[in-house]
């Protein structure tokens, strides 16, 4: 058994790596998800179809009949799924993380005092990017559900629990430390779902799942799935895997994953660090019942707006014309991409895009070089907010994965406007590779933190270039655009 199976099933799409016991890429299979939008500012996925996707990609990836030591899954996380514990018929479509249906419900919360209790205890803000008041909304409007819930005939999961409970057969309903932090009902500091915030979110209890490490035992699959019996042995949320595939394990070390959105972790060791910026606090990775805490800035639409170039303007035909497009546009066009808000640091889910500086010699290639930038700015003011809650200044390397990422022209902007140094790993997709190596090492396959940190292996790294005086005024001009956007 040298082989391992990582499934990872992001906002877009689902794939499955099939990792050796080097952690070398074995195989690859990917197919996209579709995004439903039913309403505005709503956003949903077919339960069923993710499934489906999880067991071809699957079985795709497997299909050279490597033998496999174990799973590790990595999912989109936040994403709230309810379903019934006899049929596991799931009551509604996934609500997925990018969401903002309850904004009102809580706005009124925190209107009502109710954040610093929840702050407190979770590390997150009273938003709707997390899954307490999703979940609150489905127990509230499917007819029936909250009844069933409080007899405990439902179950609700995050991604990674839905995979876990349909590839095991029903037989296990648990999830990691890392989901579990994101539901904004688990406390991170003393490691347990809490009753007052599953009271204040109208949340039976029964519903949860169990709360396990990063690595260990999460149930065996039904042997009909994949060909063989395969232990799940790893589970981390999207943005933990990748700090975990990035070897973040040194205190002060940082990655930036830039997906459908863009998540940036600072990781702050054993104990958690309370933002005054407005990132969040949550939990990096835990291992052998012992939490590592990370400060978090989420930003809702990265790779996102390409994907908008694409499919919304039909400007460009794939997302790698965007380079081309980039180094030929005239500057001076800027995008806020508050398609479903604002995240960190603003946390303004009722806020929507705008584009500024709009010429008739406007055209595709400024609004690609527009939609790059935006990962530079938004990454820029969470570093900026991240390094004056953990106390720090100046440069530091960032380490960034994700498929934005291999875009030379994104990366260098990037550098250029933190004025810090960015560096790209051998090995871009992290977060597949982090779900590997948690259930590889769980496994024993791999080797602990210390000995997979030796291995990470740098690919490319962009210095700034770019002088003080014209970051600043670039800057500048971001924070104009962004402060107009609050007010529309």
């Amino acid at each position: 058994m040298t082989h391992i199976l990582a499934i990872d099933q992001g906002t877009t799409s689902t794939r499955a790596i099939l990792f050796d016991a080097a952690l070398r890429v074995v195989s690859v299979a990917q197919r996209e998800l579709t995004q439903h939008f039913p309403a505005s500012g709503w956003v949903e996925h077919d339960a069923e179809e993710i499934w489906q996707s999880v067991l071809a990609c699957g079985r795709q990836a497997m299909a050279g009949g490597q033998a496999v030591a174990a799973i590790g899954i990595t999912n989109q996380r936040e994403t709230t799924l309810l379903w019934d514990r006899a049929t596991g018929e799931v009551l509604h479509r996934a609500i997925v993380w990018q969401d903002r249906r309850t904004a009102e419900r809580c706005a009124q919360m925190k209107a009502e005092g109710m954040e610093e209790m929840v702050t407190a205890r979770t590390g997150l803000l009273l938003d709707p990017y997390f899954s307490a008041s999703k979940l609150g909304w489905l127990l509230e409007t499917v007819p029936g559900a909250k009844a069933r819930a409080e007899r405990g005939a439902l179950a609700f999961g995050t991604v990674d629990s839905f995979l876990i409970w349909r590839l095991t057969g029903g037989r296990v309903h648990a999830t990691d430390a890392t989901n579990a932090a994101r539901t904004m009902l688990y406390d991170i500091g003393a490691g347990r779902w809490d009753a007052d915030l599953c009271a204040l979110f109208g949340v039976p209890m029964a519903v949860l799942p169990e709360v396990k490490d990063c690595a260990a035992e999460f149930g065996v699959t039904d042997a009909a799935l994949f060909g063989q019996a395969l232990p799940i042995l790893g589970v981390a949320g999207d943005q933990q895997a990748a700090t975990v595939g990035q070897a973040c394990f040194a205190p002060g070390m940082m990655k930036s994953t830039y997906g459908t959105g863009c998540f940036a972790l600072l990781n702050t060791g054993a104990a958690p660090v309370r933002s005054s910026h407005r990132m969040l606090t949550t939990i990096a990775y835990q291992l052998d019942g012992v939490p590592t805490y990370a400060l978090e800035g989420a930003i809702f639409v990265a790779g996102a707006v390409v994907q908008w170039l694409r499919d919304g303007l039909g400007v460009i035909g794939a997302a790698g014309e965007t380079q081309a497009l980039a180094e030929r546009a005239a500057e001076g066009v800027v995008l806020v991409p508050a398609f479903t808000g604002l995240g960190a640091p603003y946390w303004r889910p009722d806020c929507r895009g705008a584009v500024f500086g709009l010429t008739r010699g406007s055209g595709p290639a400024e609004l690609a070089r527009a939609a790059l930038e935006t990962v530079g700015y938004q990454t820029r003011d969470l570093l900026a907010a991240m390094q004056a809650d953990w106390g720090t200044a100046g440069a530091a390397v960032l380490r960034v994965d994700g498929g934005m990422a291999r875009s030379d022209w994104a990366m260098q902007f990037l550098a250029d406007i933190l004025g810090a140094p960015v560096d790209r790993p051998g090995v871009t997709e992290t977060t597949a590779l982090g779900a590997a190596w948690l259930a590889g090492q769980k496994a024993g396959l791999c080797p602990g933190p210390a000995g997979f940190a030796a291995q990470w292996a740098l690919e490319r790294r962009f210095e700034p270039a770019m002088g003080a005086a014209e970051r600043a005024a670039k800057y500048a001009r971001w924070q104009r655009a962004v402060a107009a956007t609050m007010m529309f």
